[in-house]
């Protein structure tokens, strides 16, 4: 069974998992890969989440996160950040769980549409975006380490 818990990027599992996230990420880039890590204070309800993903016999699988950017053409509009699961826990549903969770929150919190931007090179996550209602859209920011940018009508 899958379940998620509210953390702050400060909290010592999350930034785990950010960082393992990013490691493996620079790992399979072409180029120089550029993160950030996230403030202790973003994603701050209602303007954001970050979602811990448990398994319950697995422990800690995942992380992602939501966050209120500026207004889309739709109005409120919320970035999709962060979205890991540990390769051992590939598989299982986890990231369409986490995906769907985030997807709620947001539009608890008004949300019109969610977008994100990810890598080319990233194919399970684009089928994963893809499955769970992405489609492309013109570039909204300047993310380096960005070469497609995605979103989803809610």
């Amino acid at each position: 069974m899958i379940t998620f818990r509210a953390a702050s990027p400060a909290d010592p599992d999350a930034h785990d998992l950010i960082v393992e996230y990013f490691a493996e990420r620079a790992a399979g880039f072409p180029g120089e890969y550029r993160p950030t890590l996230p403030a202790p204070d973003a994603f701050t309800p209602p303007d954001g989440v970050l979602l811990l993903v448990e398994h319950d016999e697995r422990g800690l699988v995942g992380c992602g996160a939501i966050r209120r950017i500026a207004d889309g053409p739709l109005g409120a509009r919320f970035e999709v950040k962060h979205v890991y699961t540990r390769p051992a826990a590939r598989g299982l549903g986890a990231g369409r769980l986490l995906i769907e969770e985030l997807e709620r929150r947001a539009r608890e919190w008004g949300a019109r549409e969610l977008v994100l931007d990810t890598h080319h090179t990233l194919t399970a996550a684009a089928s994963l975006y893809a499955r769970t209602g992405f489609e492309p859209i013109e570039p909204y920011n300047d993310n380096p380490n960005a070469t497609v940018w995605l979103r989803k009508v809610l």
